[in-house]
C-alpha cells in the first residue's frame, strides 16, 4: 500500500478548508491531512457571524464543517492551538501547546487581522474588533448591560455589527472618515439609497468624521472627532479594514509584501509551502471576499491532486449579499470612467437601481440594489466580455420577472458558474446535486449544498436551476415560505395561530410557536406586530420596540441625523391661513429646507430631534405619516371645480378619503389618487388605489406602481356614487390588511392573489360589508401621533430629548 503523503493546514477558516474539501473529493486517499485553528471552533461560516450578532442564528447554524465531518474524513483537527513555528528545512510546524507535525506540503491559510486605529484610548475597556464568534458572543454580553454603540467603519462589516446592535436593543452610531458608505462596493447613488434604507431601520450615520480620541476612564464613555465634537458610547468597534496575518509567514522566510506571495498556483516561495485566502498575495492583490478564495482553492486542489487545471489569474471582484435585509450587487469596474457609459435604472418608488457600465463594447461592471436577480448573469458577461454592440441597451438590464433575466439565463452558464457567492457554489454542483440526490426545492438545495444558506440573495436561481433540471415537474410555488429564518411557520400560520390562540404580544407569538431564535429579528419582529395590531385592533397595544425608527420617531431621519416634518395637507389642498402658519413654524425653529413632496404636500427638512415636538405643536395640524407603513398621500387635480375637462369633484372625494384612512395600518404604504375626468392629471392609473371620473360614474384602479417596475392598475370596479367609492376602498384596503404580506406593497399583492379573486370579494355585498365592518373597527382606535407626543412628557423624554454628555 502506497504511504499517504501528509498535508498540514494552518488555519481551520473557509478559504483552507474549503481547499482541502475540494482536495479530497479529487483525490481521497492521497494524503493523511491535519488541520490546526487557533479558534476553539470547526469550520464555520465569517460571513455569517452578523447573523449570530443580530439573533438572527446561533453558533450551531453557522458552522460549514461539523466536527462529524473531519473524522469521516479522517482528519486530524487540533482546534484552539496557534501553529507558532515552521521549519521549511525540516518540514515540521509546531503549535503554542507544544505539537509537532511533520508535512509533505503545507497550506497557509492564515487569514487576515482586522486593523484597530492607533488612535489614544484605543486600549480602553469597551473598544474592540469584529472579526470572530468570540467577537460576538463579547458584543451580546456588552449589549445587556450598556445601551450605546459606535461603529468606526462604514464598509460591509461595520454596517452587519451596526444592524447587530439594533437587534440587541442598542443604539447605534456609524463614524464612516468620507460621506458615502461601502464606497468600495457600490456607486454613489446605490451608497445614499443603502444609508437611507440603514436610517430608515435606525442606524445613526456620522459621515466625514475623523476620529481623534476615544475617552474615558477605564471604560470608553465617548468618541471624539477632530472637529471637537463628541459621541456618547459605551462600547466601540472597529470595522475599518483587515491586514493579511503573515507574521508566521515572515518567521519562516517566506517572500510578503504585505501578504505571502504567491503564483498561479498559489505556491510561495519556499519549496512545498503554499497560501490560500486572505493571507495571500497574488499579482499584487490581496483578496477578501468569498468568491475569489474559493476561485484559488479549486487551483490550489487541482494542483495538490494532480489534476490537469488551468492557472489562476485573478478574480473579478464582485459581492452579491444582503445588507441588512436589503439585496446589494457590484462587480467589476462600476465606476464612471473615460471611455465608459452606463445604462441606468433608477425606481425610487420601489427602491430598485440598476447601473451597466460598458466600454469597447463590452460589460465592465455593474451595481444592482433592491434588485439582485441579474448579477450572475452580468457577471458571467463580465467575465467573458461578451460583445454587447448587437443587443438592444435596454435589453441588458431586464426586470428579472418579465423572462428576460436571471430565470432565462441559467441554461446558458457555464457549470463552473458560481451560483452562491457566499459558499462558493457552482452550477453544476448544484445541478449535479438535484440529479443525484432527487432534490425538489430551494431548502432542499440549500441542506445538501449549502447554496443560498448564507444571505439569501441566491434563491432565486436556486429556483431557476430547479426548473432548468427537473422542467415541469417542479412546482416553486409549492414551497412553503417561512416569514423569516427564526422560524419555520408561513404569514398564513401566523395569523392563524394569533387568531386561533389568542395570542396578545409578540414575545408570546415566539413562544407559542417555538420562534428558534427567542429575540426574533429585524424582519419578523415588525411583522409581528403589524399582524398582532391587524387581528385584535381594539385590543393590541403596539410595541414601538418592534418598529424602525421613522416610525418609532414619527419623522424620517435625515443623512446628518435632523428629521424631516410632513403635515397631513388633505388631497393636496390647502389655503393661505394654513401656509402662513407653515411658513411661520418654519421660520421660528429656523428649518433650512422646505421642499414640496411628489404627493402635494410641503416637507419641512432639517428638524432637530429636540424641536419635533414643539414644531408639532406649533403647528396643529396631524401627522402626514411620510414616515409609515400607511396612507401616505391622496394625490388629486382640481377636478370639475376648475377645470373645464373635468367631469367629477377629484378634491372634495380626494380630502374625504384621505380623512377616512389617514391613520390605517397597512402591510406597505400605501397612495392613492383620484382624477376629475380619463385624462388622469393625479396618475391614478399607477397608485395603490386610483379613482378616475368617468361620465356616469367613477372607475377603481387596484395595484399600479410607479417606477421601474411599473404595473398599470387593474380595474376592480365602476361605481356611481362618491360613498360607493368610499365603501369600495374600505373593503379593499381591509382585505389587503388581512391578506397582505408584511412589506408586500399591494402591486405585488394584486399580482399575487389575482385581480379576479379581490373583485370577487368586493363586490359580494355579503363580504364587503363585513369587510367595512372590520375597518370600523381598526378606524375606531387610531390616533395622532403627533398629538400623543404633545400631551405625553414621559414620549418627550424617552425619544425626543438629548442628553449632553458631560
Amino acid at each position: 500500500m502506497t504511504q499517504k503523503e501528509k498535508l498540514v493546514l494552518v488555519g481551520n477558516g473557509m478559504a483552507g478548508v474549503n481547499a482541502v474539501e475540494h482536495l479530497l473529493k479529487l483525490t481521497p486517499d492521497k494524503y493523511e491531512v491535519t488541520i490546526f485553528g487557533t479558534e476553539p471552533h470547526p469550520n464555520y461560516n465569517r460571513i455569517l457571524l452578523s447573523y449570530v450578532l443580530s439573533g438572527d442564528s446561533k453558533v450551531e447554524d453557522i458552522v460549514i464543517h461539523p466536527y462529524e465531518w473531519y473524522v469521516n474524513n479522517k482528519i486530524t483537527l487540533y482546534t484552539n492551538q496557534t501553529v507558532t513555528e515552521i521549519d521549511t528545512t525540516a518540514q515540521t510546524v509546531s503549535s503554542d501547546k507544544g505539537v509537532t507535525v511533520s508535512y509533505d506540503k503545507l497550506i497557509l491559510a492564515t487569514g487576515s487581522n482586522p486593523f484597530m486605529i492607533p488612535l489614544p484610548g484605543a486600549d480602553k475597556e469597551g473598544v474592540m474588533a469584529y472579526r470572530t464568534i468570540r467577537d460576538c458572543e463579547i458584543m451580546i454580553e456588552s449589549a445587556k448591560k450598556y445601551k450605546k454603540a459606535i461603529v468606526i467603519g462604514g464598509g460591509l462589516l461595520g454596517l452587519e455589527a451596526a444592524r447587530g446592535f439594533l437587534n440587541l436593543g442598542m443604539k447605534v452610531d456609524v463614524v464612516h472618515i468620507v460621506d458615502t458608505i461601502m464606497e468600495r462596493q457600490l456607486d454613489r447613488t446605490a451608497s445614499k439609497m443603502l444609508q437611507a434604507a440603514l436610517e430608515e431601520q435606525g442606524i445613526n450615520f456620522l459621515l466625514e468624521k475623523q476620529s481623534a480620541e476615544i475617552i474615558g476612564d477605564k471604560r470608553v464613555t465617548g468618541l471624539k472627532f477632530k472637529d471637537g465634537t463628541v459621541a456618547e458610547a459605551d462600547l466601540i468597534v472597529m470595522a475599518v479594514g483587515i491586514r493579511p496575518n503573515v507574521a508566521l509567514a515572515k518567521n519562516a522566510g517566506l517572500d510578503c509584501n504585505p501578504g505571502i506571495i504567491v503564483n498561479d498556483y498559489l505556491q510561495t516561495s519556499v519549496p512545498n509551502v503554499y497560501a490560500v485566502g486572505e493571507c495571500a498575495m497574488h499579482r499584487g492583490i490581496a483578496y477578501g471576499l468569498v468568491a475569489p478564495l474559493y476561485e484559488q482553492g479549486a487551483v490550489l486542489a487541482k494542483h495538490l491532486a494532480g489534476v490537469e487545471t488551468g492557472p489562476y489569474e485573478g478574480s473579478v471582484l464582485y459581492t452579491k449579499l444582503k445588507v441588512s435585509g436589503v439585496d446589494v450587487f457590484s462587480g467589476g469596474k462600476f465606476g464612471d470612467e473615460e471611455g465608459t457609459k452606463a445604462i441606468r435604472i433608477h425606481d425610487e418608488f420601489t427602491g430598485v437601481y440598476k447601473k451597466v457600465v460598458i466600454k469597447d463594447n463590452k460589460i465592465i461592471g455593474a451595481v444592482l440594489f433592491g434588485d439582485t436577480a441579474d448579477g450572475t448573469r452580468l457577471m458571467q458577461m463580465i467575465r467573458e466580455e461578451t460583445d454587447v454592440s448587437g443587443m438592444a441597451k435596454t435589453s441588458i438590464l431586464t426586470d428579472s420577472e418579465g423572462g428576460g433575466g436571471a430565470a432565462s439565463g441559467v441554461a446558458d452558464m457555464k457549470d463552473d458558474a458560481i451560483i452562491c457567492g457566499c459558499n462558493g457554489v457552482t452550477k453544476g454542483t448544484i445541478c449535479s446535486a438535484i440529479k443525484e440526490q432527487g432534490l425538489t426545492s430551494v431548502e432542499e438545495v440549500k441542506n445538501c449544498t449549502t447554496a443560498s444558506r448564507s444571505c439569501g440573495g441566491c434563491k432565486p436561481l436556486v429556483s431557476d436551476l430547479l426548473a432548468f433540471t427537473l422542467g415541469s415537474s417542479y412546482d416553486k410555488n409549492a414551497v412553503k415560505e417561512s416569514i423569516c429564518s427564526c422560524t419555520d411557520h408561513t404569514r398564513d400560520e401566523v395569523v392563524e395561530a394569533i387568531r386561533e390562540k389568542g395570542l396578545s404580544h409578540v414575545r408570546e407569538v415566539m413562544s407559542v410557536l417555538n420562534w428558534k431564535n427567542e429575540e426574533g429579528c429585524s424582519k419578523c419582529r415588525p411583522a409581528l406586530n403589524y399582524y398582532l395590531g391587524m387581528v385584535s385592533p381594539e385590543t393590541y397595544k403596539d410595541d414601538s420596540t418592534s418598529r424602525f425608527v421613522n416610525e418609532r420617531m414619527h419623522a424620517n431621519i435625515q443623512k446628518d441625523g435632523t428629521y424631516s416634518v410632513v403635515p397631513r395637507i388633505y388631497g393636496g389642498v390647502t389655503n393661505p391661513t394654513e401656509l402662513k402658519r407653515i411658513a411661520e413654524v418654519a421660520e421660528q425653529f429656523n428649518v433650512p429646507t422646505v421642499k414640496f413632496t411628489g404627493g402635494q404636500r410641503l416637507d419641512l427638512l432639517g428638524v432637530k430631534k429636540e424641536d419635533l415636538t414643539a414644531m408639532w405643536e406649533a403647528l396643529d395640524m396631524p401627522s402626514g405619516y411620510a414616515y409609515g407603513k400607511a396612507l401616505r398621500t391622496v394625490k388629486t387635480c382640481v377636478g370639475e371645480t376648475f377645470c373645464r375637462f373635468g367631469t367629477g369633484d377629484s378634491m372634495a372625494v380626494g380630502i374625504e378619503l384621505e380623512k377616512r384612512f389617514e391613520r390605517l395600518n397597512t402591510p406597505a404604504k400605501v397612495k392613492l389618487a383620484v382624477s376629475g375626468c380619463p385624462r388622469n392629471c393625479a396618475e391614478s392609473g399607477i397608485k395603490d388605489l386610483g379613482v378616475v371620473s368617468v361620465d356616469g360614474g367613477w372607475e377603481l384602479y387596484a395595484g399600479g406602481n410607479g417606477g421601474v417596475k411599473v404595473r398599470v392598475g387593474d380595474l376592480l370596479t365602476t361605481v356611481k356614487t362618491e360613498q360607493e367609492i368610499i365603501e369600495y376602498t374600505e373593503a379593499y384596503l381591509q382585505y389587503y390588511r388581512e391578506t397582505g404580506k408584511y412589506g408586500e406593497r399591494t402591486s405585488e399583492w394584486v399580482h399575487r392573489l389575482g385581480i379576479e379573486k379581490i373583485r370577487d370579494v368586493v363586490q359580494n355585498e355579503e363580504e364587503r360589508k363585513q369587510l367595512c365592518a372590520r375597518m370600523d373597527q381598526a378606524l375606531s382606535v387610531t390616533k395622532d401621533p403627533w398629538k400623543q407626543a404633545i400631551e405625553s412628557k414621559k414620549i418627550q423624554r424617552d425619544l425626543y430629548e438629548v442628553v449632553e454628555l458631560n
